[in-house]
């Protein structure tokens, strides 16, 4: 089964994480995997050291064709054609292009705006003729079948997952607990109310938030005069969560993040925003709170901070779960078996 991904990204971030771990397990679950991806985000790809077969195309996200996304593909005679979907309608003309060529299968990473008027209809129309489509959460597959018309059996949710360490790194057993988080610095990941939550807390804490982003410059001016660090964009997240004490995700919108998981592998202690798949993936083992809450972060943050016995339990908790249910092997085994499906002319 030949497989290419498509990635349609203006910028590294989860989804790009999600299809590498796909593109470093095809071999294993009887692919032979091809890349389509923007120059945005092929040094990431890069960096896998994988020999396959690479194609870097213009990005085409709100563009009207793409015409380069089309010859690309034709060009690696896929089987089935997987295009990463950051949002339900901003990487249409990618799938349009893919579907000229072969079977293709969206996975969306996040909910959003599905238009209106002739936009949506044409959007319906598009991912009804998705031979499939995956989403790491229930309220993706919702709105899939909701809101986009995809047909129930060919709507599927595949759990996210990452690589779990043999050798967590666990807690880093500060004199005073770290609070860490990282990802983009926008709207999406809700730092402004982890902000507002830090305000709330008590010392003795100190934080630091990983990444970069369009928002870095308002963040680090609403940080004033609390003990938060911004160290930039994080290269190596494990080598990152290794000097925290407490993981921390305040995100607005989400499926099913995996640095939330990856915090989890290395057993660290988690609170949570209640978004997309996570309650319902990760039960007790992360603390969650309502989105855009900064009060209910605080307390959820400050209890945990004050009783070091409670996030040695957590963390340990969130190590076990990961080992149990949070595998990107597992993760990939499900894609591929949808895919598998989709090029032996099934309906995925």
């Amino acid at each position: 089964m030949r497989v290419s991904f498509v990635a349609d990204s203006s910028a590294w971030g989860g989804a790009e994480v999600w299809l590498s771990h796909h593109l470093r397990r095809a071999a294993d679950n009887g692919a032979t995997a091809a890349l389509v991806c923007t120059a945005a985000v092929a040094h990431g790809f890069a960096r896998l050291g994988l020999d396959l077969d690479r194609a870097v195309v213009p990005l085409t996200r709100h563009a009207a064709a793409a015409p380069s996304v089309r010859a690309a593909l034709a060009a690696q005679r896929p089987d089935v054609v997987v295009v990463n979907l950051v949002d339900p309608a901003s990487n249409a003309a990618a799938v349009a292009a893919a579907q000229e060529v072969a079977p293709t299968v969206g996975v969306l990473h996040l909910v959003g705006d599905t238009r209106a008027g002739e936009e949506r209809a044409a959007l319906c129309a598009l991912y009804r003729r998705m031979a499939a489509v995956v989403s790491p959460s229930h309220e993706g597959r919702d709105q899939l079948v909701a809101d986009l018309g995809v047909d129930p059996a060919r709507a599927h949710v595949v759990p996210s997952g990452v690589d779990v360490p043999p050798d967590p790194a666990g807690p880093a057993g500060h004199p005073v607990p770290r609070i860490g988080a990282f990802g983009r610095l926008t709207a999406q990941k809700g730092y402004d109310v982890l902000l507002a939550a830090l305000r709330r807390v008590e010392p003795p804490f100190d934080a630091v938030i990983g990444g970069a982003g369009r928002d870095g410059d308002a963040l680090r001016a609403a940080a004033a005069g609390l003990p938060v660090t911004f160290p930039g964009w994080v290269d190596d997240a494990r080598a990152f969560l290794a000097g925290i004490d407490l993981f921390v995700l305040s995100s607005r919108v989400e499926a099913l993040p995996l640095v939330l998981l990856e915090a989890m592998a290395e057993g660290l202690p988690c609170v949570s925003t209640d978004v997309g798949e996570v309650r319902r993936a990760l039960g007790e083992d992360v603390v969650v709170v309502p989105v855009e809450d900064a009060g209910a972060l605080a307390d959820a943050l400050a209890g945990l901070l004050a009783d070091p016995a409670r996030r040695a339990d957590l963390g340990a908790r969130a190590r076990a779960r990961a080992e149990r249910s949070l595998g990107a092997d597992l993760m990939a085994a499900r894609t591929f078996r949808v895919l598998a499906g989709v090029a032996g002319g099934g309906a995925g």
